[in-house]
């Protein structure tokens, strides 16, 4: 297998069937260094602008509609010492009552300590004096090509991936992405140093990363939503609004998921996650929200 160190030439902001940037083997690996949502790179420049410019496409050989392709999150590691968030939370996650009340939304500064892995305010605001994160490093949006030829936003998602914001899409992480197009045609970008759920103030702590990613191809592994794996969990993800709709779809994924690979049936498969489910939520702020449906591996035994 082969590392390939990827340097994009242009960016995009759209996911979509688009001539690729690079071409990979099945099982290759792709260190990529990404910009921050807004298009600035590692050293302050701005090669391109938001919304969140994507690195790629990728294609991966041997990919066909109808397959998976598996992303295994290898390593993520800050390439700048700032990061930027806005102030206030967003409109839609308040009473309607409360929107007024709330103050103007302003860009605002973090300082990232790569070395601590931590990161705080750059003018810390009364009652944060003290208040210093810890890096928890993911990425905000990244997938496959969608189906029929579509270029989608980025500022949005779907079955293809794209901006879900979840915060356990990180480091030893591994989510499969439905195949839609030949090559797969794999993007990535929009990743965040720091992040709560639901992305409410619509960024996380946005900055600049130098990512490591295997992809692999899943023949004929037909799946309709992305799924994920960590050390401890599998998840299901959904993309629609309204929210109840991405629960909807990450719940029947789940469901499937149970039946082809831990041989539960529909009642079974109800039991279990009627008592043991855990739903996240990924994105409440941008057109389409996001929904993981989340068991520990814990309660399952592979068939």
């Amino acid at each position: 297998m082969t590392t390939h160190h990827f340097t994009p030439t242009s960016y995009h902001n759209v996911i979509g069937s688009l001539s690729p940037a690079l071409h990979v083997a099945d099982g290759d690996t792709v260190v990529t260094q990404t910009l921050d949502a807004a298009g600035y790179d590692k050293d302050g420049s701005r090669p391109a602008f938001g919304p969140n410019p994507m690195n790629g496409p990728i294609f991966v050989e041997g990919a066909e509609p109808g397959d998976s392709l598996k992303v295994e999150i290898l390593g993520m590691v800050p390439t700048r010492d700032t990061g930027f968030t806005k102030s206030v939370v967003a409109g839609n996650v308040v009473d309607p009552e409360d929107v007024r009340t709330l103050p103007p939304i302003e860009r605002v500064y973090w300082r990232i300590d790569r070395e601590r892995s931590t990161a705080q305010l750059a003018e810390p605001v009364a009652g944060l004096e003290n208040l210093v994160l810890p890096l928890s490093p993911m990425i905000g949006c990244f997938g496959v090509a969608p189906s029929l030829g579509q270029a989608i936003s980025t500022a949005t998602s779907g079955e293809f991936g794209g901006n879900m914001d979840y915060r356990l899409l990180g480091p030893g992480t591994t989510i499969w992405f439905p195949v839609s197009a030949p090559g797969a045609l794999f993007f990535l970008g929009d990743c965040h140093a720091v992040q709560g759920d639901g992305e409410i103030v619509g960024t996380g702590i946005e900055t600049t990363f130098e990512v490591t990613v295997r992809l692999t191809v899943e023949k004929k592994k037909t799946i309709t939503w992305p799924r994920g794996e960590t050390a401890d969990d599998i998840f299901t993800i959904g993309n629609a609004r309204p929210l109840d709709q991405a629960l909807q779809h990450a719940t029947s994924e789940m469901l499937r998921w149970l039946g082809t690979d831990y041989g539960l049936d529909k009642t079974a498969a109800s039991h279990l996650l009627g008592q043991v489910v855990r739903y996240d939520v990924g994105n409440v702020f941008d057109p389409a929200y996001t929904m993981a449906c989340r068991v520990a591996k814990t309660w399952l035994t592979k068939r």
